[in-house]
């Protein structure tokens, strides 16, 4: 044996086979996950007890290595409209796993199909589709079309938004936090105000702008709807201006809001749209943008341009299959529909909430993307004792709190929005049932109805915050 042979021999003595990947204990992930991923989020999810292990899924529950079961009202953050391993979403993979997935010199067979189905169910002209494989890949290529398809250069985003975090997505992404560490960034984006369209024009009348891109509803934002109207209003300046409009449909998307796609609550038909998340059917990860053919002809048109974006697993066999399932699931079992009776009922009973309890700032949603926002508490004796402290717990860490209590104390999973830490976002499949919801109102109104202060929420098991501060 060479001594090469030795240090393979060696070097892969101590991998795990599946099987024993399959069966690690929760210490054991977590302690890899703090050697070889990311030592700052185990250190996260471990001061609120998020650190479970998970290790079955079906609809809308997940059982953890205990055995105890949860509800899911986080949904993968949209990716899980059709729920938890959809047997027909399953199927459907498993059924294509013996045609080439990955065949570059060939046209695919599912991709060709999936985007004829994406051009049926989209709105207006939107018909050529570019597959890649998360929402700011998607992204990405939508800023790269905007500009290949304009002799502009300038992209217009909005204030709290959230588009992804490679280079470009992140360059139009609306938090600073996510930004500065990685400045300088894309040259040439500049953010308005959300709902603003007054600001927007002001921005686009210098007619420099290529684009502009937004989501119709913010969801890391905090859940925040536009005013009535205010997609429409961009729809007619875009055209006024010559400013192509991308809708970042990734979350909102797909029955989300109660519609198959947001844009269409107002009859919108935007010129590019982005797509991901449960395009893939929470199976297998996807994402794509659709555009009009002649935006696509300016950019991509003939041989000499055809090549100039692609993406290596992009349109493979096993997501799109995915892809063609899960649309047909969500149209043959009605999820649109019950995205917006669902939505109807959980803000009704959210409600009668905010209105006897005022740690309820507000709630707001549409459909099945619901935010719960939360009032940020000042003052006391505990604050002063841990000299403001409490004060700034509050305003970053109550929305986790209570998703925190939750999740170890009720059974049900959610979390906090990342551009607005005291909004926890209620975003559960939809499959989801009256019952599931009447259980979350439940949870909430004992939580809230015993008067617990933040300092006993932040206290609880010493696995919280506050408790974790005390300990430094």
């Amino acid at each position: 044996m060479t001594k090469e042979d030795t240090l393979v021999t060696e070097n892969t003595r101590n991998t795990y086979t599946l099987e024993q990947a399959q069966n690690l204990t929760r210490d054991e992930v977590r302690g890899n996950y703090k050697q070889y991923v990311n030592p700052g989020i185990v250190q996260m999810l471990s001061m609120l007890d998020f650190d479970k292990q998970y290790v079955k899924a079906q609809d809308i529950s997940v059982w953890d290595s205990e055995g105890n079961e949860y509800i899911d009202f986080l949904g993968g953050y949209g990716s899980l409209n059709v729920g938890h391993n959809h047997p027909r979403v399953l199927e459907a993979v498993k059924s294509s796993m013996e045609k080439p997935n990955l065949l570059q010199a060939s046209m695919g067979t599912l991709a060709a199909a999936l985007a004829h189905n994406l051009a049926q169910i989209l709105p207006g002209d939107l018909e050529k589709t570019f597959f890649c494989n998360s929402g700011a890949e998607a992204v990405e290529g939508a800023l790269k079309l905007a500009r290949a398809a304009s002799d502009k250069d300038k992209i217009i985003y909005c204030a709290h938004s959230f588009h992804g975090k490679s280079m470009g997505a992140l360059s139009v992404t609306g938090r600073s936090k996510y930004q500065t560490a990685f400045a300088p960034l894309l040259p040439g984006c500049d953010y308005v105000p959300f709902g603003d369209l007054a600001l927007l024009e002001k921005e686009m009348q210098r007619g420099d702008v290529a684009a502009f891109i937004f989501e119709p509803i913010q969801g890391e934002g905090g859940v925040i709807l536009p005013p009535t109207g205010y997609i429409q209003g961009v729809r007619e300046l875009c055209d006024k201006y010559g400013a192509l409009m991308i809708a970042d449909e990734i979350q909102t998307g797909f029955g989300r809001t109660g519609h198959m796609f947001a844009c269409e609550g107002e009859k919108v038909v935007p010129d590019i749209i982005c797509l991901a998340k449960s395009l893939g059917g929470g199976v297998m990860p996807m994402g794509a943008y659709v555009t009009k053919t002649e935006i696509w002809e300016k950019a991509y048109g003939g041989m000499e341009k055809a090549t100039m974006h692609t993406s290596t697993f992009g349109g493979n066999t096993l997501a799109c299959a995915a892809g063609i399932e899960t649309i047909q699931v969500i149209m043959e079992e009605d999820l649109v529909e019950r995205a917006r009776e669902r939505g109807h009922y959980l803000l009704t009973r959210l409600n009668l909430l905010k209105d006897k309890y005022p740690i309820i700032a507000d709630v707001r949603g549409k459909g099945l993307l619901v935010g719960l926002e939360f009032k940020k508490l000042e003052g006391g004796l505990m604050n002063k004792l841990t000299g403001g402290m409490m004060t700034k717990l509050s305003q970053e860490y109550l929305g986790a709190l209570v998703a925190g209590e939750l999740q170890n104390k009720y059974g049900i999973i959610t979390a906090y929005t990342l551009n607005n830490p005291n909004v926890i976002r209620l975003e559960p499949p939809l499959t989801v049932g009256e019952a599931h919801i009447d259980q979350v109102i439940d949870a909430l109104e004992d939580i809230f109805s015993k008067k617990q202060s933040f300092t006993s929420m932040a206290l609880s098991s010493g696995k919280t915050v506050l408790g974790s501060f005390f300990k430094k």
